[in-house]
């Protein structure tokens, strides 16, 4: 317990040395960098450059359209259009602002003639100055150029995140040379020398953690004194997951790579989500195995499983509703799905399944290498069918479902989506049914394909046909909680499984992706929770586990700091950070709200306050379960 609780205290406080450090390096008065005139022509705005389209072009008025490159079979929408300015040698010009968080695919067109002068693809840098001048060419072939000229360099948007990264890896370099160094004899006699032995004594056990332990796989605060197993690897595991999902909701500095994908692919913010679930299920095996071994009753159990359940939906309809910012909130416009609703359905399916058909754990698992190799999953065959046949509704659903007014079988995300053909067909089959059972009023307003696709209707990301692939998710890390308990006394045993779990779910992600963003047959989709979505994140899921479990139950080389003490209230810091988001000390006004670096240095401190609270409820004791 020392040990943990002197290595905690110790990265907590580095860690908000951390969040200064990083204010400090990245503030508003830093020479990092450079100072730009941002009211050029056009005010720009965070993501946004400068672009000056200069018409040398006699009798010819353009029109300049734009797309994004991340914007998959999407029709060009028109960005300005530039007449010409009726004198010879004196070309008109327009400004006009274009994003720079991905490339950009940029058109112009004779007006009249509705005839494609020139394309070109470019990265804008943020906040830089472009020149593009359309002219003749000189080679007497009235051929027209399009000659791109950069007037002033764009900032290093990134550089923020760059510093934040080198001050993160700084303090863990400090603390692995710190923790180093306390393990050596010489350095503890050396402090022995320094300061009296008693202080020593204290400093070395109490503070900083015993050396005498660092061998121990097992230390005694971590070692189950009755037979429940509780492993610090899976609740290090949620509370990556919580820290990440904390800092993502925040903002992530408004980096576009710390929020969802507009619709398919994986970005940081989409990983989250389908861990945290993962974990869930993991730990629902766990605690139902250590009550029924102590002799819980299942009906008792089942009754505390319907109260979680009804708990969290209240909870997620009640308190966290992001419909609160349309207005006071009522029911007509009440957002029904949401994270700790999917969270709660999921929970009750997975959790009912299990007590309807668990089985005690095999002892003659956890002590012979002879044991079955696949007794962890053939043990569980009836829910193995419950949750394929569920899976087998989502795919008929999916791809079966008529939809008025769309292709049956669409996972597009509309609007201007698929050259403009259906506009109102965003998620196909799942978002059909939510706003058929559910109603538009009452789904997320602010879907992430709005933006880039320019949807027209309302979609929710946790909506109804999306449980189904959740439920699989928390199955697949109910499967990784039966490896722990089946072979917990295999650790290879316990790493193979994990490793073939890994490989198998990325080949079946494989098989349906074709290894590409957009053209396999089921793309990943954070927003249709789609089954290639769920088998890629299982795949990470475990892996990580993979690599967790050894480091940190096994050889004892990390306690889990800071994030087990997060994963160790789990429910609290989600809630509470939904809750208090807009207050101070979590949000505060920006002296430049368009700057990604001082938007990176609040959201960095909100998170590591979030991890911080949770160091000092777990060192007080102070647990909220529901």
């Amino acid at each position: 317990m020392n040990s943990a609780r002197g290595a905690g205290r110790a990265l907590a406080a580095l860690l908000l040395a951390a969040s200064v450090l990083s204010a400090a390096l990245l503030a508003p008065g830093s020479s990092l960098t450079p100072d730009l005139d941002r009211k050029r022509h056009v005010e720009l705005k965070m993501d946004q450059a400068l672009l000056l389209i200069h018409n040398e072009l006699p009798g010819t008025n353009l029109t300049v359209s734009w797309s994004s490159e991340r914007c998959y079979q999407c029709l060009l929408q028109v960005l300005v259009n530039v007449s010409w300015g009726g004198k010879a040698g004196k070309p008109s010009t327009a400004a006009v602002a274009v994003s720079t968080q991905h490339g950009s695919i940029l058109q112009l067109n004779d007006t009249a003639q509705q005839r494609e002068l020139c394309r070109l693809e470019y990265k804008f840098g943020e906040f830089g100055n472009y020149s593009l001048l359309v002219k003749h060419a000189h080679n007497g072939m009235g051929e027209i150029t399009c000659d791109l000229v950069v007037n002033d360099k764009p900032v290093d948007s990134n550089l923020p995140v760059c510093i934040a990264f080198l001050v993160g890896l700084a303090l863990i370099i400090v603390l692995c040379l710190l923790r180093f160094l306390l393990s050596l004899e010489d350095f503890q006699n050396w402090i022995s020398k320094a300061i009296s032995a008693q202080e020593t004594d204290r400093l070395i056990n109490s503070e900083l953690g015993s050396p005498s332990r660092a061998g121990d796989p097992h230390p005694e605060a971590w070692r189950p004194s009755a037979a429940p197993l509780r492993l610090r690897c899976v609740d290090t595991f949620r509370g990556i997951a919580l820290v990440l999902m904390v800092f993502v909701n925040y903002g992530g500095g408004r980096y576009w790579y710390f929020k969802h994908a507009s619709w398919n692919g994986l970005t940081v913010a989409d990983l989250v989500f389908p861990w945290f679930v993962f974990i869930m299920g993991t730990s629902i095996f766990l605690s139902m195995t250590s009550v029924l071994q102590r002799g819980g009753s299942r009906f008792r159990l089942l009754g505390r499983v319907a109260w979680r359940s009804f708990l969290l939906i209240c909870m997620g309809i009640v308190i966290v509703n992001p419909n609160y910012c349309l207005g006071p909130l009522s029911w007509e416009k009440a957002r029904i799905p949401g994270v700790l609703q999917r969270l709660g359905v999921t929970y009750f399916v997975v959790a009912v399944l299990e007590l309807l058909f668990a089985k005690p754990v095999p002892e003659i698992c956890a002590s012979e290498r002879s044991c079955c190799s696949l007794l962890d999953v053939t043990s569980s065959w009836p829910q193995w069918l419950f949750v394929l046949m569920l899976e087998g509704v989502w795919l008929a659903l999916t791809f079966f479902l008529p939809v008025p007014g769309c292709p049956t079988g669409y996972l597009g995300p509309g609007g201007i989506g698929d050259l403009g053909k259906y506009p109102n067909c965003t998620g196909g089959a799942a978002g059909y049914i939510d706003r058929l059972l559910l109603g538009d009023s009452h789904l997320y307003q602010h879907p992430s394909p709005a933006v880039l696709y320019h949807t027209k209707v309302a979609y929710d990301p946790e909506g109804i046909l999306g449980t189904i692939n959740s439920i699989l998710m928390a199955f697949l890390g109910v499967q990784a909680g039966k490896i722990f308990l089946y072979y917990k006394d295999q650790t290879k045993g316990v790493l193979i499984r994990f490793a073939a779990w890994c490989c198998f779910l990325g080949l079946i992600s494989v098989a349906l992706t074709k290894a590409s963003e957009n053209e396999g047959v089921i793309p990943v989709n954070k927003n249709l929770w789609s089954a290639s979505y769920v088998t890629t994140l299982s795949s990470f899921a475990f892996l990580i586990l993979l690599v967790l479990y050894p480091v940190v139950d096994v050889k004892g080389l990390w306690t889990g700091a800071p994030f087990f003490y997060p994963g160790m209230n789990s429910i609290l810091v989600y809630v509470g950070h939904e809750v208090f988001a807009n207050y101070f000390p979590f949000q505060w006004q920006l002296g430049d709200s368009q700057s990604h670096r001082e938007h990176l240095v609040q959201n960095i401190a909100a998170t590591a306050l979030w991890v911080l609270i949770a160091y000092i409820l777990y060192k007080k004791k102070v647990f909220w379960k529901i």
